[in-house]
Parts: structure tokens; C-alpha cells; sequence
């Protein structure tokens, strides 16, 4: 007996068969759309990639005014050349929006899922795939970050920390309740860069997730961080590691702030370690925004320090004072030593005091051969 198993997404699901639609061009890409949606979903992609998605599928056949069972490759080259020349977006950025109508097409084009003869059908033509290799860039390199992008110097750091402790007296010092977030996200920035956090892991915490750590003792109890929403692979879970405390000033900072202040935002059954005022935590948006105030008022880098640049600088503060290379990689979560790599910008002194040692090194090495030699 033949089971007849129909594949998320398919246009028999998304369509009633039979009834005549008001605006059937309309309505047929809006079927194909979440056809789109729920055939990602079924494969356990997280919904802010599958919105993500759908958005660049949108734009495109916005930019063009055309239904896909209408889409050429042409169209396909002057968007992709649009968004090079006029809006001047990341080559990364770029390369998404591209991937997301391939992945579109191939919805559509498959067999499986039935929309290509459903639009045969309805309008006397089929979609075709339209994004290919010779029409789109091809990703050639691993990192295809901004070349911008740096760590923090240790100067720029301590400036950072040292402002936004200054901005919770300043706003206390007027009795305005603005310096309890204020405190808060100055804890958050150093943390972050305590434990080389990426934003959305930081914001993630929860008290709970520091914890001691028996080989550490001196740490008391914030000698690791257990974090639970590390960066996910395609249709997985978010990962998990545990970072451990590597610099004895973090500690202190983190007992101040869940003992003293953290309990004046009223987080009665609020597990989060960052509340926020209206919510449950405080989110990327208010990050970001107070991250780039603190980066204006300072007059720093704009284009080359970001959030991110916290956990840049994590990695190479580390790499610097000469953790081993294989612990910084396990600290941080990365499965290969060479993203690690990428991560590490050291600065000239470092690379000085590298060289000028194995070049000590080798002249000592040479006068103690010759020293050997028989006279």
C-alpha cells in the first residue's frame, strides 16, 4: 500500500484546489512565500534566518515588479549590481541576499513541492532557477569580514570601561534613575570582554550561569560562565560551552553587581542577569545604541569597533600575554584553530617582542656553537 506523503510547504498544502482566486498572481506568491517559510521551518532553521530570507525574496521581486514564474537571470544581475553601486552593501550582505533567492528558486523548481506545475497550470508558465555561479560571486575566502573590523587597544579599552563608569556617577550624581541601566550595561561591556562573548550570548545570561570553578578557587563564585546561546549551526540548537575566568578583576565587578545593584531592578523571579526596565532583559537595540554613544563621545573608531570587538580584543589580550592558543580557541567556542586566527589582531609591540626574542634566541644559540669549537 502506497503512502502519499506531502512535503512542507507543497503547493497542495498552500492552496485550495479547485476554487478560483480574486488576484490569482498575488495570491499564488503569497501561497509560495509560506510554502517558503514552512518548508525552512520544517528543517529547523531559526526563524530570524527564515524571515531573513523571505525579506530578500520580497525585495527582489519588489525591485523587479515581476512574479518568479517571471524571473530571468538579467533580473538577477541588475539587482545583485543595485545593491553593489547604489546602496553600496557589504559583499557578505550581498552574497546572503543572492543565497536566498537561489534557495527560493530551488523551492520552487522542485518537483516535490508542486508549485512549478501549479503555476504552469494557472498561468501557462513555470519558475526557473535564476541565480547561478557565473551571475553571482563566488565565496572563495573564510573570512569575509570587513578588513575594518579590529580589537580594541588596551588604551581604547580602559577609555571605554573607565567612560561608562563615569557616565553612571554622572547621571546618579543628578538623581535621575537613568544610572541603574547605566551600571548595568557598563557591567555588560566588561563582561564581554572578560569572557570573550559574542552580544547576543552576553544578553542571554542568566544569574544562574556563573558558577565556581574547583581548579580556580580564587574566583570565588563567578570562576566560570556557562553559556547556553552560543552561535548555532544550520538548523541546530544553540551551543553550549563554559568560558572560564581568567582575570581576577571580573570577579569583583560581578558580585557587585548581583549583590548591590541587580536586586534595585526588582528581579523578583526574573532569572535574566540583565534585566531590563520594561522587560525581562535588555535587548540588542539598547546595546548598540549605548555602545555607539560611548564610541562617539570618545572619539573612536566607528567603522573598525563594534560590540563584536569586545570578544576581538579577548581573543588577542590573551594571544598577547601568552595563553596557549588551543585554550583561547576552547574559550571562545571555535571548532577550528584558524577562526580563532582571524580573530587575533596583536599589536606591533607584541610582534616586536616576539621577534626581537627569537632572534635573541638564535644569535645565543650561534655564539654558544662557536664557544663549543675546539681552539
Amino acid at each position: 500500500m502506497r503512502i502519499d506523503v506531502v512535503a512542507p510547504g507543497a503547493a497542495r498544502l498552500e492552496l485550495v484546489g479547485g476554487v478560483a482566486l480574486l488576484r490569482p498572481e498575488e495570491q499564488v506568491f503569497n501561497a509560495m512565500m509560506q510554502g517558503f517559510a514552512n518548508q525552512q521551518l520544517a528543517r529547523n532553521l531559526a526563524r530570524s534566518t527564515v524571515e531573513g530570507r523571505e525579506n530578500a525574496v520580497k525585495a527582489f521581486a519588489a525591485y523587479v515588479n515581476a512574479f518568479p514564474w517571471q524571473w530571468t537571470p538579467a533580473m538577477v544581475d541588475e539587482w545583485l549590481g543595485d545593491l553593489r553601486s547604489l546602496r553600496d552593501l557589504a559583499r557578505s550582505t550581498i552574497r546572503s541576499y543572492s543565497e536566498a533567492v537561489r534557495a527560493f528558486c530551488y523551492f520552487a523548481t522542485d518537483p516535490l513541492y508542486e508549485w512549478a506545475d501549479t503555476c504552469q497550470e494557472r498561468f501557462g508558465t513555470h519558475p526557473v532557477q535564476v541565480v547561478h555561479e557565473w551571475n553571482t560571486a563566488v565565496h572563495v575566502q573564510d573570512n569575509e569580514s570587513d578588513p575594518a573590523k579590529r580589537a580594541f587597544t588596551r588604551a581604547e579599552l580602559q577609555a571605554l570601561f573607565d567612560h561608562a563608569d563615569e557616565q553612571v556617577e554622572r547621571i546618579r550624581a543628578r538623581g535621575r534613575k537613568g544610572w541603574l541601566p547605566a551600571f548595568r550595561d557598563a557591567v555588560l561591556f566588561k563582561t564581554a570582554y572578560a569572557y570573550g562573548l559574542r552580544r547576543n550570548e552576553t544578553r542571554m545570561l542568566d544569574a544562574v550561569d556563573f558558577g565556581r570553578n574547583p581548579h580556580g578557587p580564587e574566583f570565588g563564585e563567578f570562576g566560570l560562565c556557562r553559556v547556553r546561546f552560543g552561535k548555532a549551526k544550520k538548523g541546530s540548537p544553540p551551543k553550549r560551552r563554559s568560558v572560564l575566568t581568567v582575570w581576577d578583576w571580573s570577579p569583583d565587578i560581578l558580585d557587585e553587581w548581583f549583590t548591590e545593584i541587580r536586586p534595585l531592578f526588582g528581579t523578583d523571579g526574573n532569572p535574566a542577569a540583565w534585566p531590563s526596565e520594561r522587560g525581562l532583559r535588555v535587548g540588542c537595540q539598547r546595546l548598540n545604541s549605548r555602545f555607539g554613544a560611548y564610541r562617539k563621545e570618545l572619539g573612536l573608531d566607528e567603522k573598525g569597533l563594534d560590540f563584536h570587538s569586545l570578544r576581538r580584543s579577548y581573543v588577542t589580550h590573551l594571544i598577547e600575554d601568552g595563553w596557549d592558543p588551543r585554550f583561547v580557541q576552547e574559550q571562545v567556542g571555535h571548532e577550528h584553530a584558524s577562526t580563532t586566527a582571524l580573530y587575533t589582531c596583536v599589536g606591533s609591540d607584541f610582534r616586536t617582542r616576539t621577534l626581537r626574542r627569537h632572534l635573541d634566541d638564535t644569535v645565543a644559540a650561534a655564539l654558544e656553537a662557536q664557544n663549543r669549537r675546539p681552539a
